[in-house]
């Protein structure tokens, strides 16, 4: 839920100097390894231990999916009409 906001409300500012070469879903993934990563260090975790920070980056894509999700499932919420007055199928896509 953190990566999410902070994606979000960050999105702009990153979009108008990084947009360039730096796509928001990778973004979110660096956005989600950084906070699994500062909050492992904050617990006690060895910041000198690499398994730290590969599983910080693993589970940063995993997080950043999620909030993927969370970002379409609230631009098209479930149930949301379609054009043509029809509801939307559930997986279907525009």
């Amino acid at each position: 839920m953190l990566t999410f906001f902070v994606v979000q409300y960050t999105k702009g500012l990153v979009d108008r100097f990084l947009a360039r070469w730096l796509p928001t879903d990778l973004y979110a993934v660096i956005v989600a390894s950084f906070i699994l990563l500062t909050a492992q260090l904050a617990i006690g975790a060895n910041p000198g231990d690499w398994r730290v920070y590969l599983l910080s980056i693993a589970n940063g894509f995993l997080v950043a999916a999620a909030a993927g999700q969370m970002q379409r499932k609230a631009v098209e919420p479930p149930g949301q009409l379609k054009g043509n007055g029809e509801q939307k199928e559930l997986g279907e896509e525009k």
